[in-house]
């Protein structure tokens, strides 16, 4: 567990400095579609006395850590950082009181120094302090106290305070993504369920390939995932338990079931099921027990997804004829049709702000979309052959997806886009990746 606090102390220096709020600092616009990202440095953080961790030295550790929040930064489409590579090392006592004469000769708008101690107790203490560079001034300083082996948390929390200073927004780097991770010929593919850290970091399989594993999705407290899994051809929705590694059937049917999805309050299921040729969207309780029917019309009714108060849900069905998207309450009245475009619409995924569904749309190639809740100001943010299964970033500004290529070869990989549909990003996996899920921020 990280112990993330307000940092006052550490530094002899910090003590005698005291934030200092300024007219017009800088900032970034999540809205912004240029390409004049803010030039941030983020040189290596140097540490007070160089110790021995199970991670390495605090030496390079501090290296590292700058690597880290740099590469998040980078990856967010908003900050062009430059470093730690080719700047120059920065003095320990120089972390609360930068060179200020230095910095606009690398042309840095913004400045992000740190460091990274050894304590006592065998933990870790990274500093972080964000500077705007023309005004002379310090903007936000954060620290942290870790165990070795979670230094890059505290990297990500660091990158996180920065993103939301200069932004305005909430953070979203210090998160984690479930997925699927597949391998084999085509005819035979293995699909395990897999979670790393946002960046790709971290990674470890959740189950051993046995028994195929599909659409995952995070409860709301980030401490389980909901899946579907065969077992012998007969289809089984599973919670597994990310802390104990246990795992547990909440229903099984004969019937053909699709896409679990956790409520918002985390006392329910949400999936579809095909009964006699149709499939309806049921929920169940996490508990077990009897599933409850909420929709009922001829067709494939498919993907439901709660809105964050938990009082809507948006699915897809072919009740017209061909793939929508369609909104109802909870309980399964008041269902509407809300995109009229052309194509298909399919996989539809609330935002946790509440403002968007995002969506694949399928008119030739797949693409992956936005509209508001009502159907309105439909946007298209991709353009690839086959991109497909949105999942939303715990700040509701960047959808993670995942992207087959062409032929028979075609290998899938999991990607993000923000809203501007400008900043692509491919997150690395050590196996072809699919159906992504992003949990929330990490306690």
């Amino acid at each position: 567990m990280i112990n993330l606090k307000f940092f006052i102390g550490g530094l002899a220096a910090a003590a005698a400095l005291a934030f200092q709020p300024a007219a017009a600092q800088i900032s970034v616009d999540v809205t912004d579609e240029s390409e004049n990202d803010l030039v941030i440095a983020v040189p290596s953080m140097p540490t007070p006395q160089t110790a021995p961790t199970p991670a390495g030295t605090t030496e390079a550790l501090g290296r590292q850590v700058a690597e880290v929040v740099a590469s998040d930064l980078r990856g967010s489409g908003l900050f062009k950082p430059v470093g730690p590579g080719g700047l120059r090392a920065v003095p320990y006592p120089e972390v609360t009181a930068p060179a200020f004469d230095y910095w606009p000769t690398t042309g840095a708008a913004a400045l992000v120094q740190g460091f990274v101690q050894a304590n006592a107790d065998g933990k870790l203490t990274v500093g972080c302090y964000l500077y705007d560079v023309a005004l002379k001034s310090e903007l936000t300083r954060q620290g942290y106290v870790v165990e070795p082996r979670d230094w890059r948390r505290a990297a990500h929390k660091c990158a996180d305070a920065i993103y939301a200073r200069l932004s305005g927004e909430s953070p979203f780097f210090d998160s984690r993504i479930a997925y699927i991770a597949e391998s084999g010929p085509k005819e035979r593919r293995v699909k395990r369920l897999a979670i790393m850290d946002s960046d790709g970091a971290n990674h470890r399989f959740l189950t051993n390939g046995q028994s195929t594993v599909l659409t995952p999705r995070f409860s709301p407290d980030y401490k389980q995932i909901v899946y579907l899994s065969y077992v012998e051809n007969r289809p089984r929705i599973y919670i597994y338990d990310i802390g104990t590694g246990r795992q547990r059937v909440v229903t099984e049917s004969a019937n053909q079931t699709f896409a679990p999805r956790f409520s918002p309050n985390g006392q329910w299921i949400l999936y579809s099921m095909s009964v006699n040729g149709n499939t309806d969207i049921y929920r169940v309780s996490v508990n077990g027990g009897p599933s409850q029917r909420l929709t009922n019309t001829p067709g494939i009714d498919v993907g439901g997804s709660y809105s964050p108060d938990g009082s809507r849900i948006v699915f897809e069905s072919d009740r017209s004829g061909t793939q929508q998207l369609y909104v109802m309450n909870a309980d399964g009245s008041d269902q509407r049709r809300i995109s009229f475009g052309g194509g298909r619409y399919a996989t539809p995924e609330w935002s946790p702000r509440g403002d968007l569904i995002a969506f694949t749309k399928v008119a030739g190639n797949f693409r992956v979309g936005v509209m508001t809740p009502d159907g309105g100001g439909e946007r298209l943010l991709t353009n690839s052959w086959q991109d497909e299964a949105p999942t939303w970033s715990p700040n509701g500004r960047v959808i993670q997806f995942f992207r087959t290529s062409q032929g028979r070869g075609g290998r899938s990989n999991v990607w993000q886009v923000d809203l501007t549909g400008v900043n692509e990003r491919r997150i690395p996996t050590p196996l072809d990746g699919s159906d992504p899920t992003w949990g929330p921020l990490l306690p």
